[in-house]
């Protein structure tokens, strides 16, 4: 109730009417779903409704045939400064504050179950919440002058739920110096401890999105959501069950139509042609 309270308040507040959806926005072009954050006057904040704004995106095209993946990205030079501090101000109360919270963790889970790759495209600083949404995309690419932090406890409140994501992206000592430090890794930084996929200059940065796009798409679209299903399924299990789950995992996916045109096509000597199914 708070929730849809806040949503109508915003939008008959908004002198130009605009609709929660449009704090970001999506555009499906050759089988890639571009998504991105338009809100720069807020550094691209991840407000409650810019969450559910992505949220409902990824939602309403991810069973669409034509779309193999989605390049996540922002408007302006920030790609995203972390939750709205306005929202967590305590005259919002408590439940309120659960409420983002929540919607943040129901967004990665959408992220995570989508059955094709998101990819993250960062060209600038990505922090707290925002930081957190890199590290739970499938993929991130970032320009060299990209930098990724979270700043929380600077301002009173540590990224508990940000550092989550960030401490399985990186190892436990970066981890930890970004979460108490609240300093900025750079994006040379990010690529070796593991945060970020690639590092490019900006200018390539369009083109390595449309290179790693172009892979993805090459490949049969049923099978990379097996596969992506998998991935995560087998990262929460000890390695012995992986295996076990991985043997059903590999033979149902010879079982079909996809897996047996892969193999038939590679002792014929031929591209393969993908019925996506």
């Amino acid at each position: 109730m708070l929730r849809t309270l806040y949503l109508l308040q915003a939008r008959k507040a908004s002198p130009i009417g605009l609709a929660y959806r449009r704090l970001s926005t999506f555009t499906e072009s050759n089988g890639i779903g571009h998504i991105q954050l338009d809100n720069e006057k807020t550094r691209n904040s991840l407000s409650i409704e810019m969450m559910d704004s992505i949220q409902q995106h990824i939602i309403s095209n991810q069973q669409n045939p034509a779309v193999r993946c989605f390049v996540l990205s922002a408007k302006g030079r920030v790609f995203s400064a972390g939750h709205n501090l306005k929202e967590l101000t305590p005259d919002h109360g408590s439940d309120f504050h659960r409420q983002v919270f929540a919607k943040c963790s129901e967004l990665i889970g959408v992220i995570l179950k989508a059955p094709v790759p998101v990819i993250v495209k960062v060209d600038g600083l990505a922090a707290a919440a925002g930081c957190q949404l890199v590290a739970s995309c499938d993929m991130a690419i970032c320009s060299d002058t990209s930098s990724f932090s979270t700043p929380g406890a600077n301002f009173g409140i540590f990224c508990s739920t940000p550092g989550i994501a960030v401490a399985r992206a990186v190892p436990r000592m970066k981890a930890s110096y970004m979460l108490f430090t609240g300093l900025p890794i750079s994006a040379q930084e990010a690529l070796q401890s593991g945060l970020v996929s690639k590092v490019v200059p900006a200018d390539q940065l369009d083109q390595e999105v449309e290179t790693i796009c172009n892979a993805i798409k090459s490949k049969s679209r049923a099978v990379i959501a097996l596969g992506k299903r998998f991935f995560y399924e087998q990262i929460a299990m000890d390695v012995n069950s992986a295996y076990q789950r991985g043997e059903q995992v590999m033979a149902e996916n010879l079982a079909t139509a996809d897996g047996q045109e892969g193999i038939r096509s590679f002792a014929e000597k031929r591209k393969p042609v993908w019925k996506h199914q």
